[in-house]
């Protein structure tokens, strides 16, 4: 598979004359599974503990729309992940390729592959697969906010931005113990050994975009890099920590909160989370005070225009072989996830928005942390806020230094060795350098 083609990298220049008039809409759509549908992965939704809501921005600048969303599910691949944008798309009278949806990745929430769903039909016993009807009836709940948000645009004339230090939130997956690699999962905090060890290399700073007339903020989108994961698959619906987090500031604040997850893929709440309610509101609130503080200290600067680039990205795949006919619904899932994405020969898609001094870089699969940094330090007089968790269908995107290493995250991937140049080839691209 090749990598970027020159056909693939689709830059658009829209409307950057001072007499352009900026418009923004927020919608949101509740994406709760009904009872037994499944989360991730197969696990049916038994108990709602709180919803599970897909919240969206469009923007229109007078030439064309475009959509930013956060959905509240652990992933969406493939061809799941092409209805959402493609549904998003049509309501909003957007291209496609002007639309960004990105999963939130909390792991009480499903995890929805097509192609996969496509190789699952074959065998005799499939594992529990989201039924068409459900799917076709969320998605089209979305596209029905969205279409309806139109009606709702307002004019904005100043994008803000703010950042504030999150508090023992964030730490590590990857932390090496007298020159040995361990692997510290989300909920390892139960184990004082794990909880003692250092947090690692992780991004501490909440990154906050504003959107604004004048002086009043419109919405305000929060970018952090974590796994939003305490606990899961146990059949209790939720949208986690961050969830809470989001809507309680949305509550106290007034204005209308939108939470992207950053490039989180080796980096979780390990070291705080021991799986008790008490540790995950913990969390909830020390995330909330990043966003607060991040809101707080928010600049605001004129914007009258704004740009939207894309980028086509072909990843290699990691070799795999079958495994026996005994296995359980969901090893027989994530089997067929790998083997969907080895079989893909349509290319994913990057995009990245800029405001002004601002730039918003989407990307697909789970990106290690190295690639938010790589993308801020293009741009270190800029502001870069980073969401990954597009389509999900190649799994980690990982460093050529981790496939080195070994570890979970390599075991887990679907994109092989090579990713990482061609991941930031792409940003590369985005960013203009």
């Amino acid at each position: 598979m090749g990598g970027l083609t020159r056909r693939g990298f689709a830059g658009t220049l829209a409307a950057a004359a001072v007499e352009s008039r900026l418009r923004v809409a927020t919608f949101r759509a509740d994406v709760t599974p009904a009872p037994g549908e499944p989360l991730i992965w197969v696990t049916p939704a038994a108990r709602v503990a709180d919803p599970l809501w897909a919240k969206g921005v469009l923007l229109d600048d007078g030439r064309a729309r475009y959509v930013m969303c956060a959905v509240d599910w652990c992933g969406m691949a493939s061809s799941t992940h092409r209805l959402f944008a493609e549904k998003l798309a049509s309501a909003a009278g957007a291209r496609v390729s002007r639309v960004a949806v990105q999963a939130v990745h909390q792991h009480t929430a499903p995890y929805i592959d097509g192609d996969a769903y496509q190789l699952l039909e074959k065998l005799p016993e499939p594992p529990l697969r989201m039924s068409e009807r459900f799917l076709e009836e969320v998605t089209n709940r979305l596209a029905r906010a969205a279409r309806e948000a139109l009606g709702r645009m307002q004019l904005f004339d100043r994008v803000g931005t703010g950042e504030a230090r999150v508090e023992r939130v964030a730490s590590a997956r990857r932390v090496f113990v007298g020159g040995k690699l361990v692997t510290r999962y989300s909920s390892s905090g139960k184990d004082p050994a794990m909880a003692a060890l250092p947090e690692g290399a992780i991004d501490s700073l909440l990154r906050t975009v504003t959107l604004a007339a004048g002086a009043r903020p419109l919405v305000r989108l929060h970018y952090y890099a974590s796994h939003p994961q305490t606990f899961c698959c146990d059949g209790v619906v939720s949208g986690d920590f961050v969830s809470a987090a989001r809507e309680e500031v949305e509550r106290q604040e007034g204005v209308f909160q939108i939470y992207f997850t950053g490039c989180a893929g080796d980096v979780t709440v390990g070291k705080y989370n021991d799986g008790s309610p008490e540790a995950r509101q913990a969390l909830a609130r020390r995330l909330r005070e990043g966003m607060e503080s991040a809101a707080a200290s928010t600049r605001l600067a004129p914007v009258s225009g704004l740009r939207w680039r894309t980028a086509e990205l072909a990843l290699p795949p990691r070799p795999h072989a079958a495994t026996a006919a005994a296995r359980s619904g969901q090893e027989q899932y994530r089997e067929a996830i790998t083997a969907a994405f080895a079989e893909r020969r349509s290319p994913l898609e990057a995009s990245a928005l800029e405001l002004g001094q601002v730039t918003i870089l989407h990307l697909p699969g789970e990106p290690m942390l190295e690639f938010q940094r790589y993308a801020q330090g293009l741009r270190p007089q800029g502001f870069v806020a980073v969401a990954g968790y597009g389509d999900i269908s190649p799994g980690y995107l990982c460093t050529d230094r981790a496939f080195q290493e070994g570890g979970y995250e390599p075991s887990a991937a679907n994109a092989g060795p090579g990713t990482e140049a061609r991941v930031k080839q792409a940003i590369e691209k985005l960013l203009g350098r």
